[in-house]
């Protein structure tokens, strides 16, 4: 197994605790900050744009493997790229990688926060089916999430379905339009002027 994957997973989660790490990710993880973005380009910018080239495919054969991978084409380009296009490129590589590693039981070989995240091309993906399997595989870590860990997975899984909401409401997320160049509909500008639904990106 490369060394780096584990050194990505390991900046992304730290230690592991019943599941979850055992020190707070919340800034990490859900932050906006240059600091965290210049330090995540400093650690692992090439490895993202390598990821983006189809350079490290072969890291999918392992669980541990395809999720870095997808931290970086769904994570760490949202960091890299942060308020512009780029920061989507990594999207439908990361989506696909999920979908075949669900295929194949990768998901089932990680630990419940690492799920979390091996999921989360489907809740950024702009599709329906992808937004309803988001919300089964979310669920299903509830289920199975030890009784003081519930919280935690409850939260995740209330924002899959605000993420799912969302798409079934517009078809896609308005919060991208401006980054992407599309055109708002007036029903959109009214969302996006009166939620905070807007998830940093």
């Amino acid at each position: 197994m490369s060394v780096q994957i584990e050194e990505i997973l390991q900046f992304w989660f730290g230690a592991m605790e019943d599941g979850f790490p055992s020190t707070d990710r919340t800034a990490l993880w859900w932050g906006a900050s240059d600091e965290t973005d210049q330090l995540i380009e400093e650690l692992f910018g090439s490895s993202v744009r390598q990821a983006l080239r189809g350079e490290l495919n072969l890291w999918a054969e392992s669980p541990r493997g395809r999720l870095a991978l997808i931290i970086l084409l769904d994570q760490f380009t949202r960091s890299l790229y942060r308020s512009s296009p780029e920061a989507f490129s990594g999207d439908e590589r990361a989506l696909a990688l999920c979908w075949m590693g669900l295929g194949r039981g990768h998901d089932q070989a990680l630990d419940f926060a690492e799920r979390q995240f091996f999921y989360m091309p489907l809740e950024h993906a702009e599709d329906l089916e992808a937004q309803d399997q988001s919300i089964a595989c979310f669920e299903q870590v509830l289920m199975e999430v030890p009784p003081h860990k519930k919280v935690i997975a409850q939260g995740a899984l209330d924002f899959a379905h605000q993420h799912r909401d969302q798409v079934v409401r517009f078809g896609r997320f308005p919060h991208r339009n401006r980054i992407l160049g599309r055109s708002s509909t007036t029903e959109e500008l009214t969302f996006l002027n009166q939620s905070n639904h807007n998830w940093g990106q």
